[in-house]
């Protein structure tokens, strides 16, 4: 695995539904360091602060009828998660993971 140092210690790949799509991330890890396993390069030069700050990670994240909006950067992934809306700079992102 590229840059594994990078990412939260982990032993599984777990699913996550993104706008529709399924995608296999790493469990104990951020939204945002998810999408960098699965797209390296886009993610790590994007425009992303990595702390909150700068807001360009938001999504909105639906459990059961509740949808709830997050920092991709501050929130861990769940398996079964459902991402429903996601930032433009996010969006950006999506497009390079095929």
């Amino acid at each position: 695995m590229l840059n594994e140092e990078i990412f939260e210690p982990y032993e599984k790949l777990i699913e996550i539904e993104i706008l529709g799509r399924t995608i296999n991330v790493p469990e104990n890890n951020s939204i945002l360091r998810s999408l960098q396993f699965v797209e390296m390069e886009s993610v790590s030069y994007g425009d992303f602060c990595w702390n909150g700050e700068c807001l360009n990670c938001r999504v909105t994240i639906r459990n059961d009828d509740k949808e709830k909006d997050v920092m991709a950067c501050r929130t861990d992934v769940k398996h079964g998660m459902s991402i429903i809306s996601v930032s433009s700079e996010i969006a950006d992102v999506l497009d390079e993971i095929s």
